[in-house]
């Protein structure tokens, strides 16, 4: 079974996702291949679904949404998400909660 791919970084984590857009309701789904796989009912046009993915990973991480940044695949399914580490913080102690809820959220 391939493992979800997470990379620590200075500013925080990266993570890959894969977006279905236009689906009949929000929801993690599991894996795609190393790529968190996430159905959303925005349709892929005008930012929506970039929007809509912000917005429901701030939901699911319990995180503000100015700390979740779509930092490659902008017009693609496939994005690379950056989740900017929290200030005041230890770094090991935030990217250990995120890394087990998004393991977690994978299935």
């Amino acid at each position: 079974m391939t493992a979800l791919w997470i990379k620590e970084i200075a500013q925080g984590i990266l993570f890959k996702i894969v977006v279905q857009p236009r689906a009949s309701d929000n929801k993690i789904i599991g894996l795609h291949g190393d790529a968190l796989k996430i159905k959303l009912t925005a349709p892929p046009v005008d930012g929506a679904a970039n929007k809509m993915v912000v917005a429901y990973l701030s939901k699911c991480l319990n995180v503000p949404k100015s700390r979740i940044e779509i930092k490659a695949g902008h017009t693609g399914r496939q994005k690379q998400i950056l989740l900017r580490r929290a200030t005041g913080k230890p770094i090991t102690d935030e990217i250990d909660r995120i890394r087990k809820k998004i393991e977690l959220l994978a299935g």
